[in-house]
C-alpha cells in the first residue's frame, strides 16, 4: 500500500524559510513524477513544484520560482520542498503526491494536479505577521 506522509510544517513570519519532507512507502509501480500540491481556504489545490523521476528535471508554478525548490534522496525514499522568502499567500495545506500515469505526465503536465493519483495527508504552513 502506498503511503506517503508529509512533515517539517508550521507557523512562520513573512520572509521565513521552511523546509517540507515527505516520506514515501510502499512503492510498487512505476513513478513518473512526484509533486508537491497545496490548498489554500477558498482556493483550488495547485501543483508548486515536481520533480520527474527518470531525468531529475524540475518543475514549478510561477508563483513560487526562484523561492521554492524540490529535491529528493533516492536512498531514503523521501522528497523535500525547501521554502524560502515565504509570503502570506503562501498559506495552505501541502500535500505530496505521486504521479504514476506517464500519459497524464505528457499530456496533462507534471504540474496538473489532476495528473496526480496518490497523496498525503498534508501539512499545514501559515504565513503571517
Amino acid at each position: 500500500q502506498v503511503q506517503l506522509v508529509e512533515s517539517g510544517g508550521g507557523s512562520v513570519q513573512p520572509g521565513d524559510s521552511l523546509r517540507l519532507s515527505c516520506t514515501i512507502s510502499g512503492i510498487t509501480l512505476d513513478v513518473y513524477a512526484i509533486g508537491w500540491l497545496r490548498q489554500s481556504p477558498g482556493k483550488e489545490r495547485e501543483a508548486v513544484a515536481c520533480i520527474v523521476t527518470s531525468d531529475d528535471n524540475r518543475y514549478y508554478t510561477d508563483s513560487v520560482k526562484g523561492r521554492f525548490a524540490i529535491s529528493r534522496d533516492k536512498a531514503k525514499n523521501m522528497v523535500y520542498l525547501h521554502m524560502n522568502n515565504l509570503k502570506p499567500e503562501d498559506t495552505a495545506i501541502y500535500h505530496c503526491a505521486l504521479l504514476t500515469d506517464r500519459w497524464k505526465g505528457q499530456h496533462m503536465g507534471v504540474l496538473a494536479e489532476g495528473a496526480y493519483d496518490y497523496w498525503g495527508q498534508g501539512a499545514q504552513v501559515s504565513v503571517s505577521p
